[in-house]
């Protein structure tokens, strides 16, 4: 395995996130899919999904997008020192950074997406690290017991890794959580639950008997 192929969200109402995300983001099933699910689930799940966008009008085009289709927004768009962006929560709790490393629009704006990052809130980043290097991923960029970020391939979804009250603080809300993270990662590997209890499903077809 070396990257994530595609996320699930698991949700309370499939139809109604996918109205969500198809009208806000313009998902479609390539990479992040959903699935129904009634898992107790509070607080802080433990992971956002990032939108990496390429200038800061896409940024503001695709906030304002999810707040009209129901998003809250837990931090309005904003410049900062390593670009701009916002954060906002969908109707089915999914926490989502939308950023652009651009500090200003050089094209017309749209909703384009360049690029989508799980970021998993760890409490031992190096120990996940390790954990994720042992499972075939290979290290992008690593900041010490800080950041992890993978590689990865075209059209697959980005792995990072960050302490969990880090996470928490980015995204805007307390870092206490518990019961179900209601995600679930694929890739071409056997499945496994990584140490912060994130379950992994595999896309490699099972051989038929006979």
């Amino acid at each position: 395995m070396n990257s994530i192929d595609f996320v699930t969200l698991e949700v309370a109402d499939t139809a109604a996130a996918a109205r969500f995300y198809s009208t806000a983001f313009g998902l479609d099933s390539a990479q992040v899919r959903l699935r129904g699910s009634q898992a107790p689930t509070t607080g802080f799940r433990g992971f956002t999904l990032s939108l990496v966008v390429s200038q800061p009008g896409n940024v503001d085009a695709l906030v304002g997008a999810a707040r009209e289709a129901g998003a809250t927004v837990l931090k309005p768009a904003s410049k900062s020192l390593w670009g701009y962006g916002g954060v906002v929560q969908a109707p089915d709790g999914t926490i989502w950074q939308i950023a652009t490393s651009a500090k200003k629009d050089t094209r017309p704006v749209t909703r384009d997406v360049d690029e989508i990052v799980l970021l998993l809130g760890v409490e031992d980043v190096k120990a996940s690290k390790q954990f994720y290097v042992g499972q075939g991923l290979t290290v992008g960029k690593s900041f010490g017991g800080k950041y992890v970020e993978f590689a990865a391939g075209p059209g697959t979804v980005k792995l990072s890794l960050y302490k969990r009250r880090a996470l928490a603080k980015v995204a805007g809300v307390p870092a206490d959580g518990s019961g179900s993270h209601r995600i679930v990662l694929s890739g071409a590997t056997s499945p496994f639950s990584d140490p912060d209890g994130f379950v992994w499903e595999s896309t490699v077809p099972v051989p038929q008997a006979g």
